[in-house]
């Protein structure tokens, strides 16, 4: 009764549509003589292909790094894209993309992933409903095949839960087709519940997964700490004050069709140590440490550069890895966890990852390094950065950078610096005629912004020439304003997932190194462990459970616990440890620790989301977007290093924004689905 159970899995309201019968499963494309259940799970080849099809919808709108026109998640405060906007072609619809998205112009029907996560989560529980029937499979691939598709059936829930908030869960057992639409109906359940769910099928997943790391064939299925991790960054939000004792208009406006609010109105700190529990988890597995390189005293190039010791701090400087950074290379050992230089196996951070990119069409993690190329590279020169952004990252000495947010309001009275490098060598890594506001600033710095006169090394073109370029954004060079729409709209590029290599030369991405997208990463799991902790109020203590009962953790507010979050973080990027005073004032050590997250984990697809579930988004997101002048040219470079306003990039943030709107394709097909507050029921 193979088709029953396709309707049965497809026909749910609000998740779903009427298929003709050609089209019950997108997994027909692989069966299309259609087989029987019998059929399809007792075979190993007809069922790996099954579960293939069911990962095959974390691609495009569901990745979290990638190019814009797969999606604008990746892009909030921090990035920005330059080649949709109303200054290159206000007749084109497409091209004023990033202005509508910044100001919530974009419509209820665009932008979806709503369906596709919904067909993963269906195809995930055929899936599991029949993989026992597999004759060709040992035991242990059996358990371990289904907590793959529990894993990615969870996971489908949770990028739902990121996006759009609460969402219906579909009963495992799917429904009852026979009927009415009425009758099967599901409404939205809260965001608790979403959670809860998430957290015990992550669980059940931990139970059947492969534990340790898998091989390079099958690098991007996932395994225990996978499971673990989603399981401790679905707790996390949960306990975010988005959804924990939310009580404002928009919390009160978000109901089920019963009126039944959907976000938390009633506070719960049990919540933050049950986060900080959950993420103690996959730290307790043993299996992930922060990558680093050694430290690099011979061999240099421009590509490679001798290592830039950072100023002694009395702690890290005095101690070797992983205590201290004096063997390692802090600008190598983050810039190597992107670029590409390290394989899946040999990452020792990357706990979960959706894979490469391997065609332009998928629009992942090559699609966006050829927005950031230069032009020389035949690249499209347009992802970039805000000034807001720049001013994030610190001095090499734990400082912060001169006039640090100066021009919206926050600045601490200094002026930002004057002047230029004369030389190469007086402000390493920085060559001649840069500006000193890009001096002496900590390694994630210059392994993750293409500033003004940066060197582009671009090693993959043929002629040597075209190598090692130092780039400027200026009006009237190669790489500035210009009437096309490749040019810098903040004068500022991004170098983050840039190997030494890459170049675009040819249009051929065959010269693009390729990159596993850091879906998931340990020092993630390290910075919301300390963040959980943080929230615990003085002197209050919970005893949670690991996540198999083998022990108990006494979860409170310990300075020394926070510290195992945070110290291996700053500690690997080269930058010193917060003082006491920090860590001893919550206040403080959460705005310590949300900047953090917005250096480390810049261009991850995490910035979005944070901004949201911290509730900082309308405060944030509604802030001028600062950069470099780009009217400026080569004569007038102090004036191109004064930020200003960016014309082209208008903000703004209304309470709608908080939550992805649902289409009104599904809130017709669901009676019982209500859509997210601001945002329209019909065409």
């Amino acid at each position: 009764m193979i088709k029953k159970i396709y309707i049965l899995l497809l026909i749910a309201l609000g998740t779903g549509m009427m298929f003709s019968c050609a089209d019950y499963l997108e997994s027909d494309q692989y069966f299309k003589d259609r087989m029987t259940e019998e059929k399809v799970f007792t075979s190993k080849t007809y069922s790996e292909e099954w579960l293939a099809h069911t990962f095959n919808f974390l691609k495009g709108i569901n990745q979290d790094v990638c190019s814009k026109s797969s999606t604008p998640h990746c892009f909030a405060d921090d990035m920005y894209y330059g080649d949709r906007d109303p200054s290159y072609d206000i007749s084109n619809a497409s091209a004023l993309w990033y202005s509508r998205f910044k100001l919530g112009e974009y419509s209820e029907n665009e932008k979806q992933s709503w369906e596709d996560c919904y067909k993963g989560i269906r195809n995930a529980t055929t899936f599991i409903l029949n993989i026992h029937l597999n004759t060709e499979m040992s035991a242990d691939e059996i358990v371990d095949y289904r907590g793959q598709a529990r894993f990615v059936r969870a996971y489908y829930y949770w990028l739902l839960l990121c996006k759009y908030g609460p969402i219906p869960l579909l009963p495992d057992e799917g429904i009852d087709y026979t009927l009415s639409y009425d009758e099967i109906a599901l409404p939205r359940n809260t965001y608790e519940e979403c959670a809860e769910y998430i957290s015990n099928e992550m669980l059940l997943a931990a139970d059947e997964l492969q534990v340790g790391r898998r091989d390079v064939s099958t690098i991007t299925r996932p395994t225990r700490g996978a499971a673990l991790a989603t399981r401790a960054k679905a707790l996390l939000y949960a306990a975010s004050p988005l959804a924990n004792g939310n009580q404002d208009e928009f919390a009160a406006a978000l109901t089920d069709d019963q009126g039944k609010r959907l976000l938390s109105y009633e506070y719960s700190e049990e919540k933050w140590a049950r986060a900080a529990a959950a993420a103690r988890d996959v730290i307790e597995l043993g299996m992930y440490e922060l990558y680093t390189s050694p430290k690099r005293t011979s061999g240099a190039s421009l590509s490679y550069p001798l290592t830039i010791t950072p100023p002694p701090d009395g702690d890290f400087s005095t101690k070797n890895w992983p205590e201290g950074w004096r063997n390692i290379d802090p600008f190598e050992s983050y810039r190597s966890v992107f670029d590409g230089t390290l394989d899946g196996m040999s990452n020792t951070e990357l706990i979960f990852t959706r894979g490469n990119n391997t065609s332009l069409d998928q629009e992942q993690i090559t699609a966006m390094v050829i927005h950031q190329l230069p032009r020389v590279a035949n690249g499209w020169n347009t992802h970039g950065l805000t000034q807001k952004q720049v001013d994030a990252y610190y001095m090499n000495d734990g400082t912060d950078c001169p006039g640090k947010d100066k021009e919206i309001g926050r600045g601490d009275g200094s002026e930002r610096l004057s002047g230029f490098t004369q030389n190469s060598t007086d402000y390493l890594p920085l060559p001649a005629n840069v500006s000193l506001q890009y001096a002496n600033r900590e390694p994630r710095f210059y392994a993750s912004v293409a500033y003004n006169g940066n060197i582009w090394h671009l090693e993959n073109e043929t002629e040597e020439r075209n190598r090692q370029q130092q780039i400027f954004y200026y009006r009237g060079e190669g790489e500035g304003y210009t009437n096309t729409m490749f040019w810098l709209r903040s004068g500022i590029g991004v170098k983050k997932f840039v190997h030494p290599r890459d170049t675009y030369q040819g249009n051929s991405m065959d010269r693009i190194i390729r990159k596993l997208e850091p879906a998931i990463r340990y020092a993630d799991i390290l910075l919301m462990y300390a963040e959980a902790l943080n929230e615990l109020s003085p002197g209050s203590s919970y005893s949670i459970p690991s996540w198999d009962g083998e022990q108990t953790y006494t979860v409170s507010r310990d300075v020394n616990e926070m510290k195992k979050g945070i110290r291996p973080v700053r500690c690997r990027a080269g930058v010193p440890d917060y003082t006491p005073d920090v860590y001893s004032d919550q206040g403080k050590f959460r705005a310590k620790v949300k900047r953090e997250r917005q250096i480390e984990l810049m261009g991850e697809g995490q910035r979005y989301y944070d901004l949201r579930r911290w509730k900082d988004a309308a405060v944030e997101e509604a802030l001028p977007i600062y950069g470099c002048n780009p009217l400026m040219t080569k004569d007038q470079a102090e004036l191109f290093h004064t930020p200003v306003p960016i014309w082209s990039f208008t903000t703004t943030f209304s309470d709608k924004m908080w939550f992805w709107p649902i289409s009104h394709t599904e809130l017709k097909r669901n009676k019982r689905l209500t859509q997210n507050p601001g945002w329209t029921y019909n065409d």
